[in-house]
């Protein structure tokens, strides 16, 4: 047979999409460390239903896995698929409006029933629509092959067809010169009690591979490695990322590390990284609800923990009134909150940004809190780093707002030495201090000092009512509360002089400012990139640190004549912003569909800006 040339290209976008049980999640986060592995710089987006099995052949029971690997930087899972794997016509309706025209569309033309074509909506054929012909379409008999790849090998009809993803996998490892064998050893290692089962998966990834090598209308493509800064890199998960940042900061503050939390998407990852890690000295309590899941952790940090809770939007509503005494007894705790769509339930499986008002006021009473946000899946372990060191150096809550994108998101993270993080110091009170008074304030930064329970000569009241500044002791006197309340304040807008400066990432002579917090860096960073290759003059600042704001934001701000702030909820930060610099003016873009932006509508907005006279 004669080889087939093979095409290099900058980088790619693949999707792969199925029924819940079709194993895309797998398939994906398979073809995503592979590409890591032999060098290219990665960004993935995995998405799927709430349902833990949602109906079958239907579009809402559509998961789905995009990915996005290259020879140069990578900031996002891309816009558009260049290649999509469709398991079934539901997964090839659910996510047609998001292949590039000229793309390729490889479909299990098994599952293309008549009954699986009316279960999934469509009207028409969908095979036979007009529209098709803008594709390259690959009809792969997925299932059938797979079946009679493992014809013998004693399975029962089940577990055969559950290794159908792997034939899907091993065809587009062929399409990119992918090597099999990191997936092989992924298998033999999940596996490894159940060698059949490893088997079969490797003959029928080996088959997929095989069957993409005969098939003409199938070109093949080579993604060179990316340059990347030297290092051991990992491909990581915001959450991993996240639990891995909070294990950092126990050992560099030589506490021990607590976590309180009740399971909830798309959290609950992080419990369960923290969970098994009990050979670090990690202690998890799996709480029966959201209130009990941070008290526990209140009660760790009077103990001498560093505690940790974590949740998302409607916990975090539950959490709110534990998070005022958290307040009030200035115990240091951390609150890891990933955001997903609401009200309510509402979209547990998406992203969203829209907690940051509750973030920041959620509260009953003055109950300020320190508020800061991750902007990417391996970033997380930075921020979850710097909200430990604050809320123990500075002896108040801190919440740390990340989302389901880059939650559940992954990107190579080049792994941390030990020696390279800051140390964190633990204002403990000296037990030979016997002039002890808990509410005593350390003047340079306003905190108190931390004195652990059992300790001789630090014996204190601690509680939910208004504490008497000094002694700690209850207090109804009114002017002693308004100078508590004036001083918790003040303990938080001192973090301010601990924090990063505002990094402003163009001049002060362009004509746009576009302005982002939280997980829509990597989309506000590509799309003011490409346009800045195409000549056009703007500038980008991203937040991370949101109460305080970093010292030098209105003097940044106050440069421009527009401001674009984008985010993913109805403009919460555009109005904190407008709260905090009343005289400046915003444009404000905004999303709330449960999805990312993508690079063409944020360039098309700020073309139209950069435009307007």
């Amino acid at each position: 047979m004669k080889e087939k040339p093979i095409i290099e290209v900058e980088q790619v976008v693949v999707r792969f999409s199925g029924d819940s049980g079709d194993g895309m999640q797998l398939t994906g986060t398979q073809f995503s460390d592979t590409s890591a592995l032999v060098g290219n710089d990665v960004a993935t987006f995995p998405d799927y239903p709430a349902e833990i099995r949602a109906p079958k052949g239907t579009v809402g029971g559509v998961s789905g896995y995009q990915l996005h690997f290259g020879h140069k930087e990578v900031n996002t899972p891309g816009d558009a698929a260049d290649v999509l794997v469709a398991m079934n016509p539901a997964a090839l309706k659910a996510n047609m409006e998001w292949v590039k025209p000229g793309g390729t569309i490889i479909i299990d033309i098994d599952s293309f029933t008549e009954k699986n074509i009316k279960r999934a909506g469509c009207s028409l054929e969908p095979l036979k629509q007009e529209k098709m012909g803008d594709y390259n379409v690959i009809e792969a008999p997925i299932t059938s092959l797979t079946k009679e790849t493992l014809k013998n090998e004693g399975l029962d009809i089940k577990s055969i067809l559950r290794s159908k993803n792997m034939f899907a996998l091993g065809m587009v490892y062929w399409l990119f010169n992918r090597p099999l064998k990191y997936t092989e050893e992924f298998l033999e290692k999940k596996f490894k009690k159940k060698p059949k089962i490893v088997d079969a998966n490797k003959k029928v990834l080996r088959a997929g591979h095989n069957f993409a090598n005969t098939i003409e209308a199938l070109p093949s493509y080579r993604v060179n490695p990316a340059k990347i800064e030297n290092g051991t890199y990992r491909n990581m998960n915001g959450n991993v990322a996240t639990a891995w940042g909070l294990l950092a900061a126990a050992e560099k503050s030589g506490l021990e590390l607590f976590i309180g939390s009740y399971p909830i998407t798309p959290a609950t990852e992080i419990l369960q990284e923290l969970s098994a890690r009990k050979e670090l000295g990690v202690k998890a309590v799996q709480a029966e609800d959201e209130i009990a899941g941070i008290c526990t952790t209140i009660g760790a940090s009077f103990a001498g923990s560093l505690a940790v809770t974590t949740t998302s939007g409607p916990g975090l509503a539950l959490k709110g009134e534990a998070i005022g005494l958290a307040v009030i007894t200035e115990l240091p705790i951390v609150i890891v909150n990933v955001q997903r769509g609401g009200p309510s339930t509402g979209l547990p499986t998406k992203t969203e940004q829209s907690d940051l008002m509750q973030a920041l006021y959620g509260r009953n009473g003055e109950s300020p809190v320190v508020v800061i946000a991750a902007s990417t899946p391996s970033d997380c372990f930075k921020y979850a780093f710097e909200a430990a060191k604050i809320a123990v150096e500075h002896m108040t809550p801190v919440i740390l707002l990340t989302d389901g994108f880059i939650a559940n998101g992954s990107e190579p993270w080049k792994i941390t030495k030990m020696d390279e993080l800051s140390s964190i110091k633990v204002p403990l009170a000296s037990k030979d201090n016997k002039d002890y008074q808990p509410y005593k304030r350390i003047a340079e930064n306003m905190l108190r000092e931390w004195a652990i329970p059992g300790t001789p000569n630090l014996e204190h009241r601690i509680g939910g009512l208004e504490k008497m500044a000094v002694t700690g002791t209850v207090s109804y006197v009114p002017k002693n509360h308004q100078v508590m309340t004036d001083e918790r304040a003040k303990k938080v807008e001192m973090v301010a002089q601990d924090i990063p400066e505002l990094a402003l990432d163009g001049t002060y002579d362009d004509k746009l400012l576009v302005v982002g917090w939280g997980g829509t860096y990597g989309h506000l960073l590509t799309a003011v990139n490409e346009l800045r290759e195409d000549g056009k003059e703007l500038s980008i600042v991203h937040f991370n640190y949101i109460n305080p704001l970093p010292k030098n934001t209105y003097e940044v701000l106050n440069k421009y004549k527009k401001i674009i702030v984008c985010e993913l909820n109805s403009g919460q930060f555009v109005n904190y912003l407008r709260m905090n610099f009343p005289n400046i003016e915003y444009t404000q873009y905004n999303k709330v569909q449960g999805l990312p932006f993508t690079v063409a509508e944020l360039k098309n907005e700020f073309i139209k800006l950069l435009e307007e006279k």
